[in-house]
């Protein structure tokens, strides 16, 4: 049986999404649940409406990897900090 998910990590994916100024926010359930939140565009001020997607369940690659260092360094699950992923950095057209 599945375990069920806690609303309040959506919440808190969400909330720490908007307050920072990076591209998604992952919240690590347990070694095989995360809940992510991702800006669907760039926030900018001349938007009128932001939109951001939210998904949860199995761990992609990325996350995978950084699951496995935190069992490997004996990191207890539900990890306590939000982790942040920036926007990546625009290459030189030269």
């Amino acid at each position: 049986m599945k375990q069920e998910i806690n609303p309040t990590y959506f919440a808190k994916v969400v909330s720490a999404l908007i307050a920072s100024e990076g591209k998604s926010a992952i919240q690590y359930i347990d070694a095989k649940t995360v809940v992510k939140a991702t800006w669907h565009n760039k926030p900018s001020g001349r938007n009128r409406s932001e939109s951001l997607v939210l998904s949860f369940g199995a761990p992609g690659f990325r996350e995978a990897l950084f699951i496995k260092s935190c069992v490997k360094a004996g990191e207890p699950f539900p990890v306590k900090k939000i982790q942040f992923r920036a926007y990546p950095k625009k290459r030189s057209t030269k």
